[in-house]
């Protein structure tokens, strides 16, 4: 049996949660058949049975609006996913942007359909204000696509849920399978020297966030919760990748706000290298994830795994991942309806994140119990091999 990935993230062209699942998930499953990846960029990529392809975008001429350019891109490579010949037993997508390659090889091909909800359009609305009229081709696609897949496989069992909610999907055709983690690569590691090279000072304690700066993590509340910390540590703010120009511009006015209320107010603004960002949640006292929607949330798991207690909100996959109490604690969140995901009382999430992080500040040894039992549920549950076991065998399945 031979597997083609279609994917909008591959590395070194990794900005979320996505990305990391299909590097890993890839990899194992190359151990057990062979693996086509075919993906947007120049990727060029062959280790035993893993082809990696990157398609680079040609939008130079296009004319249409700046909103529009990626989603057209994304159809565009979709299409050349499958005018190079396809010899696959099944095709497997990941996040929307690949959904149409998956349609095509699908219709053309005879290829059974997988598809891996990441996310739910639905439950995305701000997505508009990044790609404006193309959130409404978003989607099309995805709803096309979900409801025509042979199966679909959800990263957690609220975002099962969700599918069922807001889609037409017959139950026996949809699969629980969490994403997982690269135990080996995510340890403690001792790297003072990394933290100081991106402006952290190892001497004092911090607490840590990991994340694209969008609606969907979370980063202004928790920005917001600064002015209601106790004084003393530092609050590092791994955040770049914004959405918009818009949000880019918000997020800058309340960290600048922040730091007039205190020092050791740290903001990286690029997405960090895997070695950087493991020195960050091995020497982080605590690992804080705001995020108001999260199907899984795979930098809970990657902090959990070495060793560094979760403060986060209790929504989504989150819940499923941090064991409230004995991993980390969970802050409840009132939200909005309607798929917003808004919380109806921002100020009190803001206060209710930095009660919990103050509270874990105090105590250390909490903190390191915390830190290990997260270590000890990460190499329990999540492992990568596990999880393309549990892949392989649903493909298995549709042939």
């Amino acid at each position: 049996m031979k597997v083609l990935l279609l994917t909008n993230e591959y590395p070194p062209a990794i900005y979320g949660g996505a990305g990391i699942h299909v590097d890993h998930l890839s990899r194992e499953l190359a151990k057990l058949c062979p693996v086509d990846v075919r993906c947007f960029g120049t990727q060029h990529l062959k280790e035993g049975n893993l082809t990696a392809t990157g398609f680079p975008a040609s939008d130079r001429t296009f004319s249409s609006p700046q909103p529009l350019r990626s989603v057209f891109s994304a159809v565009q490579r979709c299409l050349d996913f499958n005018t190079m010949n396809i010899d696959a037993d099944v095709v497997h997508c990941h996040t929307w942007y690949s959904h149409l390659g998956g349609i095509l090889a699908k219709l053309n091909y005879g290829l059974p359909l997988v598809i891996t909800t990441h996310s739910l359009e639905p439950l995305r609305p701000w997505k508009r204000e990044q790609l404006a009229g193309g959130y409404d081709f978003s989607l099309w696609v995805e709803k096309t696509a979900l409801e025509m897949a042979d199966a679909v496989i959800a990263v957690s069992r609220d975002t099962k849920d969700d599918v069922l909610k807001h889609y037409k999907v017959d139950p026996a055709k949809l699969h629980v399978i969490h994403n997982g983690i690269d135990l080996d690569d995510y340890r403690p590691v001792s790297a003072p020297e990394i933290l100081k090279q991106v402006g952290v000072d190892p001497a004092r304690p911090y607490i840590l966030f990991v994340g694209r700066i969008t609606r969907q993590k979370g980063i202004i509340h928790l920005v917001n919760a600064i002015r209601h910390m106790t004084p003393g540590f530092q609050v590092v703010l791994c955040a770049g990748a914004p959405d918009t120009r818009e949000i880019a511009a918000e997020m800058q006015a309340h960290v600048a706000a922040a730091k007039e209320h205190r020092d050791g107010v740290i903001w990286i603004g690029e997405m960090v290298d895997t070695k950087t960002k493991i020195a960050l949640y091995s020497h982080a006292a605590i690992f804080c994830c705001p995020s108001i929607y999260e199907p899984f949330g795979i930098i809970n798991l990657e902090a959990m795994a070495c060793e560094t207690p979760v403060v986060a909100a209790a929504v989504g996959g989150i819940k499923e991942v941090v064991v409230d109490g004995e991993t980390g604690f969970l802050v409840p969140v009132a939200q909005h309806n309607g798929g917003s995901f808004e919380p109806v009382d921002p100020e009190q999430f803001a206060r209710d994140l930095a009660e919990k992080i103050n509270f874990l500040m105090k105590d250390e040894p909490l903190r390191r119990r915390m830190g290990a039992a997260g270590r000890q549920r990460a190499i329990a549950s999540f492992s990568w091999s596990s999880i393309a076991q549990k892949t392989y065998s649903l493909y298995r399945s549709l042939l």
